[in-house]
């Protein structure tokens, strides 16, 4: 089932005065411009424009899906307590509004929050639009619309040169040096090799600013979503096993569930290891993100802040992860809950080592542990199966705690790994066929049945 958000706003130059309003419509598991709607409305106040933009909103995204949940986001505290039922509304010119706005989708399938105006500009500058044309004695364009590229160059930052680091040869370090290197010349790399992949993105703040073809092309990229696979690997920190309780399969979820809770799964940035492919899990160095790692972290921030979709934050508690959430934390200024059951495995002795080197130093117990999900790293580390079986009871956890909500999580390779497994019901041998790149998104959202559906899967659209 598809889930949308609907951001609107409406403004009045006098209140009373000449009045338009703007609504958007956006996928709310990946942040893309479904539908822009605005309209100048001849003289009114600010809260009649803003209930009208509310209106053209719903409506906009009924058209869409009549049977998708809808979380609306407006920067008037008037429309959003009155619409959830906290005020009441005396206004005669806007209690048919409301009831009008009700009477979209059935009880219970609106959800409302109120957010800062900064985080309402897209909306903001669609009424804008709609009060100038209505000024000139002209109706909205949606052709000649800025509105949302204006959005994005507002607050997009310039894109640093990112170094080309060295490490040991092989397919994956040279495929992840090769698009660093076209990133920090300024181009598009021609391949993305399994491994790490390069960073850059941008986010909307909302000052006037004139467009240029770079901004244009970060707007056409803002409305894809780029997933990323790549080919099997038996290299380190993949794979899980464990067998989930799934209820039976549909194609959807029943129109009375609501909203589902939604998980926006943050791989955290490189550090010092990961270009060179090292195990790194929770019993070892512990390290910090590279310069690189915090980059890419700066540029996530960047995307899910220009979406607006994330209202929830939890961490791994380790330090890339934590870092990694901190810098998106206080881009989208919200707090980071730390839950111990999304570290990564314990790869025991094997921490800080290579695949080629735990090969030759741990032949016989590295073949058992690529055979079977049950056996562990040499040294006492933790099975897959172990793994897995944390991971569920963690996911079981936040899902109640967050129902309806869409929450980032920041973790690792295995932990994403093994909650895209679990959502999809694969065996587990299907982790040696995925590929997750650093600072990389997935999402899964969660249903009141048991359902699970996966949305996304190493996207890294942002990162380029």
């Amino acid at each position: 089932m598809r889930e949308f958000i609907v951001e609107a706003d409406g403004g009045s130059r006098g209140n009373p005065g000449p009045a338009g309003y703007g609504s958007v419509v956006k996928d709310a598991a990946t942040g893309q411009t479904l539908a822009e709607r605005a309209e100048y409305i001849g003289v009114a106040t600010n809260n009649v424009a803003e209930y009208r933009g509310l209106l053209a909103g719903l409506r906009a995204a009924h058209e869409l899906d009549p049977a998708a949940p809808v979380h609306v986001r407006m920067d008037s505290k008037l429309v959003i307590e009155q619409m959830s039922g906290r005020w009441k509304i005396k206004h005669p010119d806007m209690k048919p509004l409301a009831a009008e706005a009700a009477r979209v989708y059935p009880p219970g399938r609106v959800t409302y929050e109120w957010i800062p105006r900064e985080q309402n500009k897209h909306a903001d500058r669609l009424a804008n639009e709609a009060m100038d044309a209505g000024k000139r004695g002209e109706q909205w364009d949606p052709s000649a619309s800025r509105a949302e590229l204006d959005a994005v160059r507002a607050t997009a930052p310039a894109a640093p040169a990112v170094p080309e680091p060295s490490g040991p040869p092989g397919d994956a370090t040279a495929g992840a040096a090769r698009a660093r290197a076209a990133l920090a010349e300024g181009r598009a790399p021609k391949e993305q090799v399994q491994g790490q992949e390069p960073e850059q993105v941008q986010e909307p703040e909302r000052q006037q600013a004139d467009s240029g073809d770079k901004a244009e092309a970060d707007v056409r990229a803002a409305r894809t979503t780029a997933a990323t696979t790549a080919t099997a690997t038996t290299t380190a920190a993949t794979t899980t096993a464990a067998t989930p309780s799934v209820s039976a399969p549909g194609w959807s979820s029943a129109p009375d569930l609501g909203a589902p809770a939604t998980f926006v799964l943050l791989r955290h940035g490189e550090t010092p290891l990961t270009p060179q492919k090292r195990f790194s899990g929770s019993g070892g160095t512990d390290p910090s993100l590279s310069d690189i790692g915090r980059e890419q972290a700066e540029r996530v921030a960047a995307a899910l802040a220009r979406r607006g979709t994330i209202q929830h934050i939890v961490s791994s508690p380790l330090a890339r992860t934590r870092e990694t959430a901190r810098i998106v934390a206080a881009r989208l200024g919200l707090e980071v809950t730390v839950e111990d059951g999304l570290r990564e495995t314990d790869f025991g002795a094997w921490e800080g080592l290579t695949f080629g080197e735990v090969r030759e130093r741990y032949p016989d117990d590295l073949n058992a542990w690529l055979a079977s999900p049950q056996a562990a790293p040499t040294g006492g580390g933790e099975s897959f199966a172990e793994t897995a079986t944390r991971i569920a009871a963690a996911r079981d956890k936040l899902v109640a705690a967050y129902a309806g909500r869409t929450v980032l999580l920041v973790t690792h390779v295995t932990p994403i790994k093994t909650l895209v497994r679990l959502a999809l019901g694969a065996p587990p041998e299907s982790l040696f066929r995925m590929e997750l790149s650093a600072a990389s998104l997935s999402v899964v959202a969660y249903y009141a049945d048991g359902n699970a559906s996966l949305r996304l899967l190493n996207d890294t659209a942002h990162l380029r």
